[in-house]
């Protein structure tokens, strides 16, 4: 099922990323004082009900050209199923309001206003804003939470009655959803082909035939796999305007809908810092992650070396499994679904706090951790706080001490004792004081 797709757009310092870190209940976007701080936009999951995105501030007509303001809006309206206009309640609308208001009004889709800092004292009454067509504005802060449960309202409304089916949280029994993630032209759809032994998306050579998610749901093992297609994503500085950054946002969306996602990379080319930097996105969203090498059938496709320039390219997620793989032969394309299984039941583990805290304690009798002279940090007890990415707390006592390669000794010690491979594990680290 497709989670409908919710974006806050406006002008710069109107509080945008300060809504979206309420929403998605994480310090995820950027915050700061200074206008323009958010230069790309940032993606996150509501409570598995809808992807929210973080729009860049569109800039002043006077720094840049008009039609670059034109084309950031229309990506934003285009790319979203409900879109939220944020502006600040201390100032007048102005021109490019008006133009934002109608931009997304002549969407069609539903649109709602949101007063944002409306508890500051210079906040103007709300017939101020009557001139941009939008019934029912909310007055919200990001800072006091103002307004925020009846944003929350509203949107699951508006998206119910424009057909969207919310179900709230997943479980452990619900289908994987599978995204197929990577550059332009590296095999996704000739592999989503693969899977899903139809030929549904369009496979060209030419980049950038995919434009949308291509969805395609199979069974495997009594298990739901919903197969996810996605855009083939350029650097940044190399998207074009419109339509391809379109389908970037879309692809973004896709990764953090997704519970696992297949990297794809061609083994015909060099490895690139893209490669690296899309798998540093899937780790940070706490997706399960499956490096898949495409076009394996070609000559001059080495297994050792691509294997070799992978463990070095991506070791900083050594815990992800690499397949070598051929859409055109057939070559391990079921072992995909096999892995996605595998990890899809390491991401929803529970681990028992006593053997949580006999690791522990045999991690530090081990390998004590290293403090200052006379203090050195204590690690107590551990216990197990979330899955789907499985999370972990630590609680002791002088843990700000706690260097960095500690941590990565006890995930480390954790991944041995049990079989968290292909997923993502977070610790957070707690003085009991």
């Amino acid at each position: 099922m497709k989670l409908p797709v919710v974006a806050i757009i406006g002008q710069t310092n109107a509080g945008k990323s300060s809504l979206f870190n309420r929403l998605v209940r994480k310090s995820q976007a950027i915050v700061a004082r200074e206008a323009g701080t958010t230069r790309d936009n940032v993606v996150g999951k509501v409570d598995n009900q809808y992807i929210l995105i973080d729009t860049a501030g569109l800039k002043d007509p006077s720094d840049d050209f008009e039609a670059h303001i034109q084309n950031q809006i229309d990506d934003a309206v285009a790319s979203a199923d409900l879109i939220a206009i944020a502006m600040d309640s201390s100032k007048y609308p102005n021109h490019d309001d008006k133009l934002i208001a109608k931009k997304a009004l002549k969407s069609g889709k539903p649109t709602i206003l949101l007063l944002n800092k409306s508890d500051l004292g210079e906040a103007l009454p709300i017939e101020e804003f009557v001139s941009l067509g939008i019934k029912d504005p909310i007055r919200s802060s990001a800072t006091t939470g103002q307004g925020l449960n009846d944003l929350r309202s509203r949107i699951t409304a508006e998206l119910r009655a424009a057909g969207f089916s919310l179900h709230g949280k997943a479980n452990a029994e619900e289908g994987i959803k599978l995204a197929l993630i990577g550059r332009p032209n590296v095999g996704k759809s000739s592999l989503f082909n693969a899977m899903a032994k139809k030929q549904q998306a369009i496979v060209a050579n030419l980049s950038g035939t995919t434009r949308d998610v291509n969805r395609s749901e199979i069974r495997y093992m009594k298990r739901s796999i919903e197969l996810l297609d996605t855009a083939g994503l350029r650097r940044p500085g190399k998207r074009e305007v419109g339509i391809e950054k379109f389908s970037a946002l879309r692809s973004l969306a896709a990764i953090e809908e997704a519970d696992i996602c297949c990297l794809l990379v061609d083994a015909t080319e060099p490895h690139s810092k893209l490669d690296q930097s899309l798998a540093g996105q899937i780790v940070e969203a706490g997706k399960g992650i499956i490096i898949v090498v495409t076009k394996t059938d070609l000559e001059h496709t080495d297994s050792d070396e691509i294997l070799r320039r992978l463990s070095y390219d991506f070791k900083f997620a050594p815990y992800a499994p690499v397949v070598l793989t051929s859409s055109v032969t057939g070559k391990n394309v079921t072992k995909i679904f096999e892995l996605a299984l595998n990890i899809d039941q390491a991401r929803h583990a529970e681990l028992k706090t006593a053997d949580l805290n006999k690791l522990l304690n045999d991690a530090v009798n081990a390998h004590p951790p290293a403090g200052l002279k006379n203090t050195h940090p204590k690690l107590r007890y551990m216990v197990q706080t979330d899955t789907c990415p499985p999370w972990f707390v630590v609680y002791g006592s002088n843990l700000s001490l706690l260097h960095w390669s500690y941590k990565r000794y006890l995930e480390r010690r954790l991944r041995e004792a049990y079989n968290f491979a292909g997923t993502p594990i977070f610790f957070s680290f707690r003085n009991r004081d």
